[in-house]
């Protein structure tokens, strides 16, 4: 049996399912989108539930177990804590030193970009909490409400080429984490802070979840619908909305986008390892969406949903693959293609034969959070994560990987806030797991039945989906400018061109042209 997810309907309000605990939503089943790969059924592993009715709050990337587990640790000196505590400590956005530069307009993309302001500010308030909360130092907490709350009151508007929805995806998820950290400290305004993520961040990610940007549905790479499927959530966190945290939950599910985890993770193997589409791409992509994901994973375990398990932990096999590749590893990939255009426009498509070329010097702050969970929290094996992790070690974060945006893309740090003991005792599920959301939280998006969406009829063939008529249609989108340039080599030079061929698309962090050729501005770290 085939699912198929609207796309109109699949980021409509969910209220009949949100909050509901129970059983899986339906049964797994691979969803074509338009690209030649076939996705093997498998059984779904059961959403976990959990007591209450409310959300955990603090609940996004750590909870207040988390953050007295991080201030303990370091307080007893207990390595690689420190190490990882001395990282955030020399950064220079984790000081209380730090003003904010608020604007009402940010733009990514385009004439008159303006975005670096905004995440370095959004580091310098993510940094300077949590060093507060394990420091004991109110100071560094006063220095991240002075920088929300100045956002909260200036920010208005997210503009720029279709980079504006990267900087709603990524900047969205990233200030929800700042603010779920101080959302008690007196003096932050909560309320204006909620108002302006449901406003300027939440409705650009709803919408590219639903439209594309008015593009074919596999026009964008898998990262694109991560950086939404994350802000989406976190701000369904932050703000307490089931309906919202149900939507991003459903969409990681079933979505018909490239972010949907049989979509990003296309093929099981049968040595235990999955590949990652965008692995056909390039390196730095492939990273950034693994981080992504788990990013997402870890904030839904956070409320008590496990994603990290989903299908079988289908995330782990990808992670794996990942990994491996990652260090030089030799690693199978199956030959695709994927669907590009507009919707009424041009359109065209790309096949990829096999991964990309990697360095193996490149890095990204992403693998301790990942390994932590699977081999601490579950006590299951996976031998690349723990070795590309200790490589990693101890992580950095925000401006420790480099100027441009990449190495903003995510908030780092992992091995001060993921290293954990394992799990034992009276309780433990499989592998020595207690399970997600120990501290309570409801599961909002665990809801029984199936989500949103049309069951498509067993043994239908899938031909060209058919749309409504639409009014004049928009232009068409530009070439899909992403937050890391190509690697040397690799078949990803966007879509093809309309008739009247634009210049050619540049690097949205550096202004690099897309063509093959070594990036001029790759650091030694490997992010650039």
């Amino acid at each position: 049996m085939t699912r198929q997810i609207s796309r109109r309907s699949m980021l409509k309000a969910t209220g009949a399912t949100a909050g509901a605990v129970g059983a899986a939503m339906g049964a797994g089943a691979g969803i074509g989108i338009g690209i030649g790969i076939g996705i093997g059924t498998t059984a779904l592993a059961p959403p976990a539930a959990a007591a209450g009715a409310s959300f955990a709050h603090p609940g996004l990337l750590h909870t207040r177990a988390d953050l007295d587990r991080m201030a303990a640790k370091v307080k007893a000196g207990a390595a690689p804590h420190t190490a990882g505590f001395a990282k955030l400590t020399a950064n220079r956005h984790a000081q209380s030193g730090w003003t904010a530069n608020p604007q009402a307009t940010v733009v990514r993309g385009g004439a008159g970009q303006n975005y670096a302001i905004l995440y370095n500010d959004i580091h310098a308030a993510y940094q300077n909490a949590l060093r507060g909360h394990v420091s004991g130092d109110s100071a560094y907490l006063d220095t991240a409400v002075a920088i929300l709350n100045a956002w909260s009151a200036e920010l208005t508007t997210l503009a720029g080429n279709a980079d504006r929805f990267l900087a709603a995806g990524i900047y969205g998820y990233q200030f929800a984490n700042a603010a779920e950290l101080v959302r008690d400290h007196p003096g932050f305004e909560l309320g204006r802070f909620q108002e302006m993520l449901t406003t300027v961040f939440a409705p650009l990610s709803d919408s590219f979840l639903v439209r594309h940007n008015d593009a074919v549905v596999s026009n964008y790479w898998t990262n694109w619908d991560l950086t939404a499927m994350c802000c989406v959530l976190a701000t369904g966190i932050l703000c307490d909305d089931k309906a919202q945290v149900a939507r991003a939950v459903e969409y990681f599910k079933h979505g018909e986008g490239l972010g949907s985890i049989r979509n990003a993770i296309p093929v099981v193997r049968d040595d235990g390892l999955a590949e990652w589409l965008e692995a056909g791409r390039d390196q730095g992509h492939a990273l950034l969406g693994v981080g992504l994901m788990g990013t997402f994973c870890e904030m839904a375990w956070n409320q008590g949903i496990d994603l990290y398990g989903y299908d079988d932990s289908r995330f782990l096999k990808g992670a794996q693959y990942v990994a491996k590749w990652a260090m030089g590893g030799e690693v199978p990939f199956t030959a695709n293609t994927r669907r590009k255009g507009a919707l009424n426009g041009w359109s065209g498509s790309e096949t990829v034969t096999e991964a990309a070329p990697v360095d193996p010097a490149m890095t990204r702050p992403i693998w301790a959070m990942i390994a932590n969970h699977y081999t601490k929290r579950r006590g299951l094996p996976a031998s690349y994560l723990t070795r590309i992790a200790g490589k990693a070690s101890p992580e950095g974060g925000g401006g420790d990987y480099g100027p441009n945006s990449g190495g903003y893309d995510q908030l780092g740090f992992g091995t001060l806030a993921f290293t954990r003991d394992k799990v034992t005792g009276p309780g433990a599920g499989p592998g020595g797991s207690a399970g997600p959301a120990a501290s309570g939280a409801a599961s909002p998006a665990a809801g029984a039945g199936r989500g949103p969406g049309r069951r498509r009829t067993p043994g239908r063939r899938r031909g060209p989906r058919q749309r409504p008529p639409r009014p004049p249609p928009r232009p068409p989108p530009p070439p899909p400018a992403t937050s890391l340039p190509p690697a040397p080599t690799t078949s990803s030079a966007g879509p093809p061109p309309p008739a009247s061929p634009p210049s050619p698309a540049a690097c949205s962090s550096c202004g690099a042209g897309s063509g093959s050729g070594a990036h001029p501005s790759r650091a030694a770290s490997g992010l650039r």
